[in-house]
């Protein structure tokens, strides 16, 4: 197998197949797609999502409390304690240790979470640290739908994106292939501006707005981009979509970078995005509008289980492409070519 997430097919035929017993405590089980699990003791349910940061080595403490957290507040959460596990490879220096839980502990602060246990390690065999994090929270309130999930999108909702296509990426890139990039004549600014998207990875704040206002389903848009997040949100519901590629908002710094290393910004991993489909879109742009965070229409749940994306010709009609699923991130393939 290649570097990446594993295949659609691979999962279900070796991962979610073998799950273990089943109990009547969990409400949303481990699916396709699924990045949170919800449980009910009888209180509040609980929402618990896991992720590993495997690809960045700039700002790992921060992405590894961030992503987690996310998936929490997509499932409709609100995250309150993370589990934080470090593996370091043999011979590091413990100011390593030092940045990355001194990264870890500020965006803990910041979104208002604890760092309640975890584990840490070193071992041989690996190359740069490896970190995951396990992040519990509590089921907001009276929302509109529930439970929020990947699988819960319907025919006629409106497929809605925070931010821009890349986020994630775009940081990582300009981070870690810094010297690539320059070689192909990306600018100094255009590497800061890049940077400093990753500022951006939280959508806790839009995920709740959203939850609020009426979002059915919702996803972070992480590995395989904005096409990979349809897809999964697609294949969960059992629906099909259609993207309007024109719609789809991608910062000028992402597209230079991807351009430069010749990626597809669609499919580049996008934490700090987020996937919402609703039958409410004026209600829940209004509702992510008001906390200053940029929101855009970017296509429609469809029920005939196709996936198309649509490029609209500038002397009027359009394009239809079938949105095949990425095999894998755009990131993966610049640590193949670049690295």
């Amino acid at each position: 197998m290649r570097a990446g997430k594993i295949s659609p097919r691979i999962l279900r035929g070796l991962v979610l197949k073998n799950l273990g017993a089943d109990r009547e405590e969990v409400v949303v089980p481990a699916a396709f797609g699924e990045d949170a699990s919800v449980l009910d003791f009888g209180g509040a349910p609980v929402i618990v999502s896991t992720d590993p940061i495997t690809a960045a080595e700039a700002g790992a403490g921060r992405l590894a409390v961030i992503v987690s957290c996310n998936d929490v507040a997509a499932g409709g959460g609100e995250p309150v304690g993370v589990l934080l596990t470090i593996i370091l490879p043999e011979g590091s220096e413990p100011d390593v240790l030092r940045r990355i839980m001194g990264e870890a502990h500020e965006a803990a602060k910041e979104l208002g979470v604890a760092i309640i246990g975890g584990h840490t390690e070193v071992v041989p065999h690996v190359r740069q640290p490896i970190l995951s994090t396990t992040v519990l929270g509590k089921g907001l309130p009276d929302l509109p739908f529930w439970p929020i999930t990947s699988s819960s999108a319907q025919p006629g909702d409106s497929l809605l994106l925070t931010k821009t296509a890349g986020i994630e990426g775009s940081a990582i890139l300009a981070a870690d292939f810094r010297a690539a990039l320059l070689e192909r004549d990306v600018s100094e600014d255009t590497l800061k501006a890049a940077q400093s998207l990753g500022q951006g990875i939280s959508v806790v704040g839009e995920a709740k707005a959203a939850a609020r206002a009426g979002a059915r389903a919702m996803h972070d848009v992480t590995e395989g981009g904005v096409v990979g997040a349809t897809y999964e949100v697609a294949a969960a519901s059992g629906t099909g979509a259609v993207l309007y590629e024109d719609c789809i908002p991608v910062a000028e710094a992402t597209r230079v970078l991807c351009r430069a290393l010749a990626l597809d910004p669609m499919r580049l991993i996008s934490s700090g995005a987020l996937l919402i489909a609703t039958p409410n879109p004026g209600d829940v742009k209004s509702a992510v509008g008001d906390l200053g965070i940029a929101i855009t229409e970017i296509g429609k749940v469809t029920g005939d289980g196709e996936l198309s994306l649509v490029r609209r010709l500038p002397g009027g009609g359009e394009v239809r492409m079938e949105m095949a699923p990425p095999d894998r991130d755009e990131l993966w393939r610049a640590f193949e070519l670049y690295r």
